[in-house]
């Protein structure tokens, strides 16, 4: 009695290289939109807060992170921009598209975690608040939005390394 065994063909290097290019746009896609909309959300919302002396009380003082710093945001809408220009050019143009979504990505990082520890937009703040040039803020505390925004950095970093690796292989 003869048997027959069913041999299970090996994956094609061509089925494998097409799988990974659309797992890696996806990927892609999904990091950078994400990145970008964490980022944008981030920095609508309070990074830190203090208090200064106001005709002898204290008064509260709150700053978002677009007035600790525009750069995350820009950088968001920037690697958005990228995101979606990487579908519209070819082969060197995909190249320089993708790179400057990763580098969004990094930017995007660096500037939250400066602004993470910054007080200069509350300080500024407090001055105008007491109409005195050289009022501080005090009792300073920090949230963590920076962080959050920092999280959405190294998503589009992501989105931007898989275009650089992937790239080529996408539609």
């Amino acid at each position: 009695m003869d048997v027959v065994t069913a041999v299970p063909t090996p994956r094609s290097g061509a089925a494998a290289t097409a799988r990974a290019g659309r797992l890696s746009l996806a990927a892609a896609l999904l990091c950078g939109a994400l990145g970008a909309g964490v980022v944008l959300l981030a920095t609508r919302q309070r990074w830190s807060e203090g208090t200064t002396t106001v005709a002898g009380g204290p008064f509260p003082l709150t700053a978002q992170g677009s007035d600790v710093t525009g750069v995350p945001a820009a950088l968001a809408v920037v690697g958005l921009a990228a995101l979606v220009a990487v579908f519209a050019v070819r082969r060197a143009g995909r190249f320089a598209v993708a790179a400057l979504l990763a580098l969004s990505g990094a930017g995007t990082i660096a500037a939250a975690l400066l602004g993470a520890s910054d007080r200069g937009a509350l300080d500024e703040q407090a001055a105008q608040a007491s109409g005195d040039t050289s009022a501080t803020v005090e009792s300073l505390s920090h949230t963590a939005w920076p962080y959050v925004a920092v999280a959405g950095g190294v998503l589009l970093l992501v989105a931007g390394l898989l275009a650089l690796r992937y790239g080529r292989l996408w539609p």
